[in-house]
């Protein structure tokens, strides 16, 4: 089922979130809650200006609507200062509907933290003059590379099912150490669940919910480039299974350790290097590829 589209507001698309149980009794409460960051003063703020909605109604939620389990809310980010992001994307491919984007390092995919207009989708909507726009998938603002968008709410929910039924072939590639004492191709399976931070993700004991399929492209003397083949899509699945195995991504300040970080920081070497998958409208096989390349 297609989602109902929602309007911009001031050139900025609405954000979702299904509502968690929880024990609280009005939506305002929840949201207070899910992001303790966000003082509830700027909450009420919102509310007032009818920039939180039900999303299935697309309408504006009064300041003491009920709380419900499964409640789909949209609102809409608002930051004091943005950081710029100088990289800009290029796109692949664009026809009716489908646009495939490659997406710089540092550049987000939908509004996040502190990004609300440097983003690639909002980019995307005031390129192309497109509100209709909506990411298939997504990749970490930190990883480079391709991006699939549905640009036609008619044949969005076609292209949507190649993702949630595995049916699009994704490679990526990193700069990571070398792994010497692995036969590749080698499988990871694990399970992943959220870690400490809230942002960060972690292996922990249980039935795995994870698996990557890893080769070697290449061989240098102080680090390897890898193949990643994500079997299923955790979020941070590739960056947490080489670290687990004793191979962090060039780069990452996230894995296997938390350290601090500048804009003058090298960018994480991973890169969503490819997309090939069978066109369900007409059954043609289809194959993109990034024009990006990995540096160490």
């Amino acid at each position: 089922m297609t989602r109902r589209p929602l309007p911009l507001c001031d050139g900025v698309p609405a954000s979702r979130l299904q509502l968690p149980p929880g024990p609280w009794r009005t939506v305002l409460e929840a949201l207070c809650a899910r992001f303790p960051q966000i003082p509830q003063p700027i909450w009420e703020s919102r509310f007032a200006r009818g920039r939180v909605l039900a999303a299935d109604e697309a309408t504006p939620l009064a300041m003491d609507a009920a709380y419900r389990v499964g409640l789909e809310v949209a609102y809409y980010r608002e930051v004091d200062e943005e950081p710029v992001v100088a990289a800009i994307e290029r796109i692949v491919h664009m026809d009716a509907h489908l646009v495939v984007v490659d997406k710089p390092h540092g550049l987000p995919v939908v509004p996040a933290g502190g990004f609300v207009r440097q983003t690639l989708l909002h980019r995307l909507i005031e390129r192309l003059d497109n509100p209709h726009l909506v990411p298939l998938h997504r990749i970490d603002r930190a990883t480079a590379g391709l991006v699939l968008f549905s640009a036609e709410p008619g044949t969005r929910a076609a292209y949507q099912a190649l993702f949630r039924e595995g049916r699009i072939d994704k490679r990526y590639e990193a700069l990571a150490p070398p792994l010497p004492h692995l036969t590749f191709p080698y499988v990871h399976r694990s399970r992943i669940e959220r870690g400490v931070p809230f942002f960060r993700m972690r292996e922990c004991a249980g039935v795995p919910n994870s698996e990557t399929r890893i080769d070697v492209r290449e061989r240098m003397s102080d680090c390897w480039r890898y193949r990643l083949e994500p079997v299923t899509g955790r979020k941070h699945q590739l960056r947490v299974h080489l670290a687990a195995l004793g191979a962090p991504i060039l780069h990452d300040p996230w894995y296997p350790e938390l350290r601090e970080t500048d804009a003058a920081a090298p960018a994480l070497q991973l890169l969503a290097a490819s997309l090939a998958f069978d066109d369900p409208r007409d059954g043609r096989r289809r194959r993109f590829d990034s024009q990006l390349r990995l540096q160490r």
